[in-house]
């Protein structure tokens, strides 16, 4: 058998005798090497990105014991993750046991780490075939990695011998005493780090170090330095008037040089006194991951994805909702209605929110949007709050539309779903692909059935999401055809319509009727219209016109749980229409325009 034994991005089953031959040679050159587990163990890259930040390059910082260097000052109360690297060597050694070292594991979980949360790649330079230590030193620990209190020339020394960097969060005792005693500061700053870091007590209160956007890998922290904003001692004295100034300004104003000399950068420090060949061990106890922030941060949506990066995120939307729903019942339908005109234009990005600019043509002036989406002030007033909680710009505008329409509905009385998080913002519009594909009032079924089945959704879906109309109401001009024109439709109900949109075009077109008898709280009203011929809009009575989909309309009559958990479904459905994640798009500072 060929001890390849890999044949497409599934494997076969390898022998033990293959897998010992592969390993062995494997085992014969002392030089890194990109495709070292490319035959001992193909998918260990594919295994590995699942992980976050780390450092130390032959995995002894993973060592328990008396002398290990998890107690070290630097690392003591601050590394955190071990965990995910234990998680990540279970399954590699169920794939190739005894094949990947925990040094390789850590390099590779940086890299991805970076990747999932915006940076660079170094996807094909990660040079592999690392072994690990068998010992570990606290001292060495403690006089090696660079000290937050140290100043520029002690930098400079430090990473001399070595060469690091890192992102992520820090504790409150590690940056006190600047906030409370240094001048090279901002203010404003500063007090607002005082809230989180008392003059005593609170010690292992955490702060982003990137307060912009903590857990995107971007250029804000040289942003932050050059405005006296660095969080740490150590940051600040990289911009304070000293020889690196220049390099934090170029920084500053080119991310893609940043990013470049990163990927250098990192490559040269995971070269530093690595064991190869017969030198170390294959076996790890436990891993070391510097910034667990990433580690829902991958191009997966999830319900947990800001667990860590901001516990308060979803309650401080749903606190802004129930709000602005407690002043205008109304409101809780326009901000259902803003996620879903949002998520049938090239997905749930927030585009919809995007005003018009010379670059940008808003799909506000859309046929389907204009005078008619609503609730935007509700979006900046939740955006506001949500980066006060966060202390920075870490929720997404695409994923505030999506958990502010599930907490209006639940708010107006209906079901609540678990919201898949991790969308990242659009940095386009369109206002064509807007009036193209946003499902029309005059549509008949056959075109509403092709028209969802074009954003991966079906027949249920239509008949379930269209159940959003429980809530709600719409403009004269949007009804006026069918209440004076079709005959599938219920006599005194269009008569007493008519007393709100008079025939006459543009003669009361903004004239509003409530899409159902209650229009202010979620229930299944709706469909018994539809079954009593009193669809407000002609496409809601197609839903109900002896075609395909009479049959859901009556299920959701006789069993309105059926309908909740449909809709449930559907709109998560919904909500994974083409996300942004990993890298893609931005998180916009403000949900109208797009990040200069």
């Amino acid at each position: 058998m060929a001890c390849d034994g890999f044949t497409s991005s599934i494997p076969k089953a390898a022998t033990k005798s293959c897998l010992l031959l592969l390993f062995l040679v494997g085992m014969v050159s002392a030089q890194l090497t990109t495709t070292f587990y490319d035959k001992s163990c193909p998918r260990a890259l594919f295994i590995v990105n699942s992980a976050i930040v780390a450092a130390g390059c032959d995995a002894s910082v993973l060592l328990d014991g008396v002398d290990g260097e998890k107690t070290a000052l630097p690392n003591n109360n601050s590394l955190r993750g071990f965990d995910v690297i234990d998680s990540i060597k279970s399954q590699l050694e169920k794939e190739c046991p005894g094949v990947v070292s925990c040094a390789d594991i850590v390099t590779l979980a940086a890299r991805d780490s970076v990747v999932a949360l915006g940076g660079a790649s170094w996807q094909w330079q990660v040079l592999l075939g690392r072994r690990d230590s068998t010992t570990s030193n606290k001292t060495a620990a403690n006089t090696e990695l660079p000290s937050p209190f140290l100043d520029l020339n002690g930098l400079i020394s430090s990473f001399a011998n070595k060469g690091a960097h890192t992102i992520g969060k820090a504790r409150c005792i590690v940056f006190r005493e600047r906030i409370y005693n240094e001048t090279n500061i901002d203010p404003l700053f500063a007090k607002v780090r005082q809230l989180q870091c008392p003059r005593t007590g609170g010690d292992d209160n955490l702060a982003p170090l990137d307060a912009i956007s903590p857990i995107v890998f971007d250029n804000f922290y040289y942003e932050n330095l050059v405005n006296k904003k660095g969080l740490l001692h150590s940051d600040q004295e990289l911009f304070n008037g000293g020889s690196t100034d220049s390099q934090v300004i170029a920084y500053n104003l080119n991310p893609i040089s940043f990013q470049q000399d990163f990927i250098k950068a990192m490559q040269k420090m995971n070269n530093l006194g690595v064991l190869t060949g017969k030198r170390g061990s294959l076996f790890c106890v436990r891993a070391f991951v510097l910034l667990a922030l990433a580690a829902t941060a991958f191009s997966q949506l999830s319900p947990n994805f800001y667990d860590n990066s901001c516990p308060h995120a979803l309650s401080t939307i749903q606190s802004v909702v129930r709000t602005a729903i407690y002043k205008e019942r109304r409101m809780g339908a326009s901000l259902l209605r803003l996620h879903f005109h949002d998520c049938f234009v090239n997905g749930c990005d927030a585009s919809i929110l995007l005003d018009s600019t010379p670059a940008i043509d808003s799909e506000k002036g859309a046929v389907p949007n204009n005078n008619s989406v609503r609730g935007f002030e509700v979006v900046d007033n939740i955006k506001s709050e949500v980066d006060k909680a966060c202390g920075g710009p870490v929720v997404s505008c695409a994923d505030i539309l999506a958990v502010a329409a599930r907490d209006s509905v639940v708010a107006l009385g209906g079901p609540a779903w678990e919201v898949q998080l991790g969308r990242r913002d659009s940095t386009t519009a369109s206002r064509t692909k807007a009036n193209a594909d946003i499902p029309s009032p005059f549509m008949n079924l056959t075109q509403l059935i092709e028209n969802f089945k074009n954003q991966g959704l079906d027949e249920t879906d239509l008949v379930a999401l269209s159940g959003g109309h429980t809530i709600g109401f719409a403009r004269c001009v949007s009804f006026r055809d069918r209440i004076y024109n079709e005959t599938n439709i219920e006599g005194a109900f269009a008569e007493k319509l008519r007393s709100i949109c008079p025939r006459q075009s543009n003669d009361g077109d903004a004239n509003l009727a409530s899409l159902d008898p209650t229009p202010e709280y979620f229930d299944p009203a709706y469909y018994y219209n539809l079954a009593q011929r009193k669809g407000l809009l002609h496409s809601d009575q197609e839903l109900f016109n002896g075609g395909c989909t009479d049959a859901l309309v009556n299920k959701y009559t006789s069993y309105p749980i059926a309908f909740w958990q449909d809709f449930a479904n559907s709109m998560v459905k919904m909500g994974n229409i083409k996300p942004l994640t990993g890298y893609q798009g931005q998180i916009r500072l403000n949900c109208m325009a797009v990040n200069q």
